[in-house]
């Protein structure tokens, strides 16, 4: 859309206007935010890894692959990105730009805390092959840093190995059990919690 100086300037100062951040490049993946180009590969990656990922995700809803469902979720990354209230960005493999994953930044907290909540999902087929390490030690420096977050936490089940395993690799601290913290996939259940303060060693 073509938007003149003045008008953009104008949609700014309401908040309407979105210009998206620039990609975050790593060394083995690049975090970007979606947008309807990415509406293909990311529902047939989706659809093809849910029974992968139902046992550790919120219940989808009966729309959730569906075009419109994703056009709704695009604009509200947009809009929480433009509002300092949540960061949502998909992995891309650097080999071939394919869609391997995505990683939200949900729960922010300002003020005095200053801290945020890290979530994550993978596509099966590129489970187990260091995308997901890769692409939350991409992202942690720029929450760090551009963002301006002091604390970052983590929740998953006890019995999700992986998670555990990934978040204690890349740096995390456990910190302690929270019960029935999150209700996944209908059920209310315990959660390990993780932590990690700027300043803490990179994994």
């Amino acid at each position: 859309m073509n938007t003149s100086p003045g008008r953009l300037l104008l949609l700014r100062a309401v908040g309407l206007a979105y210009d998206p951040p620039e990609p975050i490049v790593g060394p083995k993946v690049t975090l970007r935010v979606p947008d309807m180009s990415d509406y293909e590969a990311w529902a047939e990656l989706r659809g093809a890894s849910r029974t992968f990922l139902v046992p550790w995700e919120p219940a989808w809803p009966a729309d959730d692959l569906t075009r419109q469902a994703f056009r709704r979720r695009v604009a509200r990354y947009r809009q929480d990105w433009r509002e300092d209230q949540g960061y949502a960005v998909l992995i891309h493999r650097n080999s071939d730009d394919a869609v391997v994953g995505g990683i939200t930044l949900t729960n922010v907290r300002r003020g005095v805390a200053q801290t945020v909540s890290l979530g994550y999902w993978m596509g099966e087929v590129f489970a187990g092959q260091g995308y997901m390490s890769a692409g939350v030690r991409t992202l942690i420096p720029y929450v760090f840093g551009p963002l301006g977050f002091r604390r970052i936490e983590a929740a998953c089940v006890p019995h999700n190995t992986a998670s555990v395993a990934l978040l204690e690799r890349v740096g995390f601290t456990r910190e302690g059990l929270a019960r029935e913290y999150l209700c996944i996939n209908g059920t209310w259940m315990d959660h390990l919690l993780f932590a990690m303060i700027k300043g803490d060693p990179l994994g």
